[in-house]
Parts: C-alpha cells; sequence; structure tokens
C-alpha cells in the first residue's frame, strides 16, 4: 500500500475541506463523519488524537476537549480520488456529541 502526505489530499475540491468517516478499529463501526483540513491533519498526525476542522464554529477542534470522549488514531486511510479520508481509532467514551456510542443511530430505509 502507497504512503502518502497531506501535500496529496485534495483539499481544493471541497474548498479546503474533505469528509472524514470516523470507524471504530475493533469493531469497524462507523462513529461518525466529520471535516477536516491540512492543518487539522497536521494535528491528527502529530498528536496521536482526532481532530477537525468544526463548520458552524469556524475553527479547528479535538475530539473530546471539552467531553473527554477522545480518539486516539491508529490508522489514516484514503479514497482512491485523495478527497475522503477514513480514521481508524480507539474511541473513549461515546463518538457522538449528543452522547451516543455513534452519531448512526436512526434508520431511513
Amino acid at each position: 500500500m502507497t504512503k502518502l502526505s497531506t501535500n496529496d489530499i485534495n483539499f481544493d475540491k471541497g474548498q479546503g475541506l474533505v469528509p472524514v468517516i470516523v470507524q471504530d478499529n475493533q469493531s469497524k463501526e462507523i462513529l461518525m463523519l466529520a471535516y477536516t483540513n491540512r492543518l487539522a491533519v497536521q494535528e491528527t498526525i502529530k498528536t496521536g488524537y482526532g481532530y477537525y476542522w468544526s463548520r458552524s464554529r469556524d475553527k479547528l477542534w479535538k475530539k473530546g476537549e471539552e467531553s473527554g470522549n477522545v480518539q486516539k488514531v491508529l490508522e489514516i486511510k484514503v479514497d482512491c480520488d485523495e478527497d475522503t479520508l477514513i480514521y481508524l481509532v480507539e474511541q473513549t467514551g461515546n463518538a457522538c456529541h449528543k452522547n451516543t456510542k455513534t452519531c448512526f443511530q436512526r434508520d431511513l430505509l
């Protein structure tokens, strides 16, 4: 598998942001979807913890900075178009800001 750098991620396509699918490393359950920019990815790589870009607050944030429900990022995968990421994480506590294990609690179909 080819190793990439943050320079290989296509942030331009999404006006500086790319979506991140956050997946539990053990259960493979999808925990949440967030957005990230180059700075947030660099902080994630540097610290080993999930950093994202808040579109509503227009700022960088570390997952769990207020709740304590942090995400230790074990692996980062990049899709074939280099415009979407998957973070495989060890989740401490609940992933959802509504205090549930995952943000995906409801079915549409």
